[in-house]
């Protein structure tokens, strides 16, 4: 009986023992992780998502996260292709495809993913123009996403999309640009006026070619700006008079000028 009582305590060890071992080797992962196994130092695969089993002290698991990752790269500055110096921000998209990949081909795959995004950026920068960066930003995305997705398919990296946040441009520059917006606009405002200018030139031209043809036009026009003038309700009239009125009456005047200075001169 004694030394039944004595075996009491190292049973309670034993089972304590044992279901450490059992917690040990109960492993849980969420929807969105997966578990790599490695045994005894070897790769055997990832499980998951749910409850499974490993061998304690034995196995090791390492859990990765499959969803996917924002990450903001900070500010680059560099030289454009046409030699301006800017500063360019961009947010990358990512998630793991391959967990063995991601654990065992890299130290720390968003680490890594983060610093070929930074040196990326700038590469893509110093390749492209100033245009390029303000007016055909899609194309700087897809470039940066195909380069960067390269970089990172051996860790099992799946690069989703690239977006340049943010281009910062030097005050001069900004001075700059907005003096050759300025000027652009007057260009464009000096242009319509001229346009306007000349369609209706075409249209008084049309217009003095119809009166030409009907002179009776011409007294109706002048009917037409009384009546315009008088609405205004002012004391101003205008009386129209013809211009070969006007012409006639010169001729006969420097005519009778004429006449007058020969009879004077055959009288002396």
């Amino acid at each position: 009986m004694e030394a039944i009582l004595g075996l009491i305590p190292c049973l309670g060890f034993i089972g304590l023992l044992v279901l450490l071992l059992l917690f040990s080797a109960i492993k849980v992962v969420q929807e969105y992780e997966r578990g790599v196994i490695f045994r005894l130092g070897r790769y055997v695969g990832a499980k998951g998502p749910g409850l499974f089993f490993i061998v304690p002290f034995i196995d090791r698991m390492v859990k990765v996260d499959l969803r996917t990752v924002t990450l903001d790269v900070p500010s680059q500055e560099a030289i454009s292709r046409d030699n301006v110096t800017v500063k360019v921000n961009a947010v990358v998209y990512f998630r793991v495809l391959d967990p063995g990949k991601a654990v065992i081909q890299v130290e720390d795959y968003r680490r890594a993913t983060w610093q070929i995004a930074q040196t990326t950026l700038r590469n893509v920068i110093g390749q492209s123009e100033l245009d390029e960066l303000l007016a055909h930003r899609e194309k700087i995305n897809n470039q940066l996403q195909q380069i960067i997705d390269e970089q990172t398919e051996p860790w099992g990296v799946k690069v989703s999309l690239v977006e340049v946040k943010d281009v910062e441009l030097p005050q001069t520059m900004q001075r700059a640009m907005a003096k050759q917006a300025e000027a652009e606009r007057e260009k464009r405002a000096k242009i319509i006026h001229a346009s306007g200018e000349l369609e209706a030139s075409k249209t008084l031209a049309q217009a003095a070619e119809i009166i030409t043809r009907e002179p009776a036009s011409l007294q109706l026009r002048y009917l037409q700006t009384l009546t315009e003038i008088a609405v205004e309700k002012n004391s101003t009239i205008i009386f129209p008079v013809p211009i070969d009125i006007l012409t006639s009456l010169t001729e006969y005047m420097m005519q009778k000028t004429a006449a007058q200075a020969k009879k004077a001169a055959g009288e002396k």
